[in-house]
């Protein structure tokens, strides 16, 4: 069976298998050769990357085994990353962010919900609006500075029963008043713990996340574990009051961002042929967690970034960026 010639073949996959947590050697040996043949065809569905019907008989059987689990399957690649960034040198960043696996099924309710999309309209004008089917992965990949990536340090994944935006459900209750526990941003919570968890030395990792992951209570767990992040703004969050400003007046983090002068400029890529030039400007700026969790945490010493490009071309919107750090910006190259 061509599965067989695979299976005694010794290379990268080795290493992922070593500490995978299935509990049969045979399992494990599967592992190893499915690896081989789907690295080897990336994107193509299984039949076509094991290559032969015996083979994807035997990828399927594996895949159904109610022994292999996602967690026996993966610890094996949490090892392995593990002992690959023990073996780096230098800071590590460590990106979190959400993908979805869209499918098209007749009965969508089998797989599951990702989310709602406005396919246009129908002839006689109303909205065309869809649900996709599928599920979703939150995972954090390991990097070097230099962008190499060394691998998956955690990774959850889910499916929706029924899809609810979340501004659905800002008509039903206050999401600052729910425990973020009962939330499903909780996984940037928990994939930062798991990171920790595994890799250890947590003054090496600097987190980054988009504007999903601009959660209050994600900055205290970092500060609280020693380790850090970068963190695209969303919320105009509430700031201690200056002694300049009026009692009782509510001061944003935004106004005292916008009171900083510019602290100088830079030139960016955008893809591989265009150049952007942005101004910077940085400011250490207390900020106050949410008016209904006070008295649960503490305000933080926080420093925003902003950069906003010069003379953007026509035809594509500017960048403007503001991020949001607990590591040191002391001066302008520290914040580039």
């Amino acid at each position: 069976m061509s599965g067989e010639k695979v299976v005694n073949t010794y290379g990268w996959h080795d290493q992922e298998v070593v500490g995978a947590g299935l509990p049969d050697k045979r399992l494990a040996r599967r592992l190893r050769c499915l690896l081989d043949q789907m690295s080897a065809s990336p994107g193509q569905p299984v039949p076509a990357a094991c290559g032969d019907w015996a083979a994807t008989k035997a990828a399927y059987r594996f895949f159904d085994n109610p022994r292999v689990t996602e967690h026996g399957v993966l610890a094996g690649h949490f090892a392995a990353t593990a002992a690959r960034v023990a073996a780096s040198e230098g800071p590590i960043l460590i990106l979190q962010d959400t993908t979805e696996f869209i499918y098209n099924r007749a009965q969508p309710g089998m797989i599951g919900f990702t989310k709602t999309i406005n396919g246009g309209r129908y002839k006689a004008g109303r909205p065309n609006v869809r649900t996709l089917c599928g599920m979703l992965m939150h995972s954090s990949l390991a990097l070097n500075l230099s962008g190499t990536p060394i691998g998956l340090t955690a990774a959850k994944f889910w499916t929706r029963k029924k899809f609810k935006g979340s501004w659905a459900l800002r008509r039903h209750v206050n999401p600052t008043r729910m425990p973020i526990e009962t939330k499903e941003s909780y996984r940037w919570l928990e994939n930062l713990r798991q990171s920790m968890a595994l890799l250890g030395e947590p003054e090496r990792y600097i987190h980054v996340g988009d504007r999903e992951s601009d959660i209050y209570k994600l900055f205290c767990l970092a500060e609280d574990l020693g380790t850090n992040f970068l963190v695209r703004v969303q919320a105009n969050r509430l700031a201690d009051t200056p002694a300049t400003t009026a009692k009782n007046t509510a001061h944003r983090v935004f106004a005292q961002l916008s009171a900083t002068p510019w602290a100088g400029q830079h030139h960016v890529l955008i893809g591989q042929d265009e150049a952007a030039v942005v101004k910077v400007k940085f400011a250490s700026i207390r900020t106050l967690p949410p008016v209904g969790k006070q008295k649960r945490y503490a305000s933080r010493l926080l420093t925003y970034i902003h950069a906003l490009e010069i003379d953007p071309p026509a035809g594509r919107p500017p960048i403007d960026w503001r991020l949001v750090t607990n590591l040191p910006v002391a001066d302008f190259a520290a914040a580039v």
